[in-house]
């Protein structure tokens, strides 16, 4: 592998470059932490007299994507400056708004939205409480105090578009979001012209599931795209993609040669190399870090808008995809970065 692919274990250096310009479950301040991001002591302080709160979409915090990586960042904010983290967790919309107003009226110094189901109740509550401060991830708030955090999702899924249209064996590739909206699309469509640009003969099956915390929906979903005669299904459905591996897990024990590639996070560290084809990576733990420790330092923008991609090292493969994917895929995956990074390729985002 190209040593350039090993800059995803540099993607905090890179974001803090980028950014610097820039009913419902209580828990105390480990709750439910992952069991891979243990609680310390501070080996900072800075942050001593400071409160960050997260509140969780659907997904709930341990995911094993989506919402795990921005609770990991806090915990590692933490440990490092000994700052107070919480979490509440969102067991549907209603509860979204509730839980960041519960943050802000409890006097905390910045409360995490974590996924564009946010809009709404980050909107009203910011318009309320002028003096809170606020950051979102995956959507855009046009507010003074609110730093809104977004990825270029659709140049990541290309590059894990480029792996399967060259490992597929069976040329049906499938697809299984979670709730079908604007942002999904960005994985759908990234993906298939990624598959399309290096085998313009394989077919792309997409299916919803129309929720992100329901791994039985994602295990259904991905059952009839195996069926179906795909043997690479890209998951962008939080934590309904656990039950894609689930289901892509009980087909490798019975002797079937089927693939699962991962979001957000490097899935192969809790599912498995056995079944865990790549990862389309995204900095959100990165994003979350850099944002608040913004605020322990004094640095805090509100009324920014940040957009990461490749270009920043936002998005991409993990080191990891080594395991399974030929070196000489990870090379033309190489090539298509650079070319997206030029604008030699521009990657669509939208059906």
């Amino acid at each position: 592998m190209k040593k350039s692919f090993s800059f995803m274990l540099m993607l905090v250096v890179a974001l803090t470059l980028v950014l610097s310009a820039c009913g419902s479950k209580n828990t105390n301040e480990g709750g439910n932490t992952p069991s891979n991001n243990a609680g310390g002591e501070s080996s900072g302080g800075s942050g001593k007299d400071i409160k960050i709160g997260m509140v969780t979409d659907v997904g709930g915090v341990n995911d094993k994507s989506f919402n795990q990586s921005a609770w990991e960042a806090l915990q590692r904010i933490k440990d490092e400056t000994g700052a107070s983290t919480k979490f509440l967790e969102s067991k549907g919309e209603a509860d979204m708004e509730p839980n960041i107003n519960s943050f802000v009226k409890e006097g905390y110094d910045l409360t995490w939205g974590i996924g564009y189901l946010f809009f709404d109740a980050i909107t009203k509550v910011a318009k309320d409480n002028p003096d809170s401060k606020i950051a979102v991830i995956d959507t855009v708030i046009d507010a003074p105090n609110v730093e809104s955090v977004t990825f270029a999702e659709h140049e990541g899924s290309f590059l894990v578009g480029v792996v399967a249209g060259l490992m597929t064996k069976t040329n049906t590739i499938g697809f299984v979001g979670g709730m079908d909206s604007e942002l999904i699309h960005k994985f759908e469509v990234g993906f298939e012209a990624g598959i399309k640009a290096v085998n313009p003969d394989a077919v792309l099956k997409a299916t919803y599931a129309g929720d992100f915390g329901k791994p039985d929906l994602g295990k259904l979903a991905a059952a009839t795209l195996y069926d179906g005669g795909a043997d690479i299904i890209f998951h962008a459905a939080g934590g309904t993609g656990n039950g894609v591996f689930n289901e892509g897990l009980d087909r490798k024990k019975a002797g079937k040669d089927v693939w699962v590639i991962g979001v957000d996070k490097d899935q192969s560290l809790e599912f498995g190399d056995e079944i865990t084809l790549t990862s389309m990576m995204k900095g959100v733990d990165a994003a979350v870090y850099k944002v608040s420790k913004d605020l322990i330092d004094g640095n805090w923008k509100g009324g920014t808008v940040q957009e990461l991609g490749l270009k920043d090292n936002a998005v991409g493969l993990p080191e990891t995809s080594k395991a399974n994917v030929p070196q000489d895929v990870l090379d033309k995956v190489e090539e298509f970065k650079q070319k997206i990074v030029s604008g030699e390729i521009v990657v669509p985002s939208k059906k």
